[in-house]
């Protein structure tokens, strides 16, 4: 049996080193790192990504596939499902390091399938409602932006793309403002702006061209 992270950095400022850090200090021994950098979650399934593909490949049954949370495997949600229900049919256990969530297909209780099946659907329909806020968040500032004959940007961000990410992202997932700002190195104010009114903090980001 091993496990085996799989890390995606859809920005160069994102680090594969940061998502490792993060699975080991939830208590996983990784094996491996499998990862894709510079590849977006929206646009490419994972089985389409170079090392994406690679997982259908090394994973046997009892090993054990450990990811940031669902979105790293995709940001839609009928791909999302399919691809976690793909790695249980193969005997392969999903778990997650936020919320430290488990996707098991050995089970036959009914009940418990259907909790399973339940928190995968939920939690693949969070991530696709995630990127597409997000998207039109960015289209919001821009076209607020561009409408401003001053073009006034105002204060650039204290934050860049990937960090709105990941602090939207463990938010959503319940995660406390003490430990977001530690995971991002954001201050807590920065975290509680972005809380509190995110749809300015995603359009200062489309201001300034993030």
């Amino acid at each position: 049996m091993q496990t085996i992270l799989y890390a995606r950095v859809s920005a160069a400022d994102q680090t594969i080193a940061h998502q490792r850090k993060q699975a080991e200090a939830a208590g996983f021994k990784i094996d491996a790192v499998v990862a894709d950098e510079g590849v977006s979650g929206v646009s490419t399934v994972l089985a389409e990504r170079a090392q994406g593909r690679r997982l259908f490949d090394m994973l046997r049954a009892s090993d054990v596939l450990v990811v940031r949370w669902v979105d790293r495997l995709g940001r839609n949600y009928a791909n999302v499902t399919e691809t976690i229900r793909e790695f249980m049919r193969r005997g392969v256990i999903v778990r997650t390091v936020i919320n430290a969530m488990t996707f098991d297909g050995s089970t036959t209780d009914p009940v418990q399938m259907a909790v399973r099946d339940a928190l995968i659907a939920f939690m693949a329909a969070t991530a696709q409602a995630q990127a597409e806020a997000t998207k039109e968040a960015q289209r919001a500032g821009i076209d607020h932006a561009k409408g401003r004959d001053d073009a006034y940007l105002g204060r650039k961000p204290s934050y860049n793309r990937a960090q709105f990410d990941s602090v939207v992202s463990m938010l959503d997932m319940g995660e406390a403002v003490q430990a977001v700002a530690k995971a991002t190195n954001l201050s807590r104010g920065t975290i509680y702006r972005i809380r509190d009114s995110r749809g300015e903090a995603e359009a200062a980001l489309a201001r300034w061209g993030a």
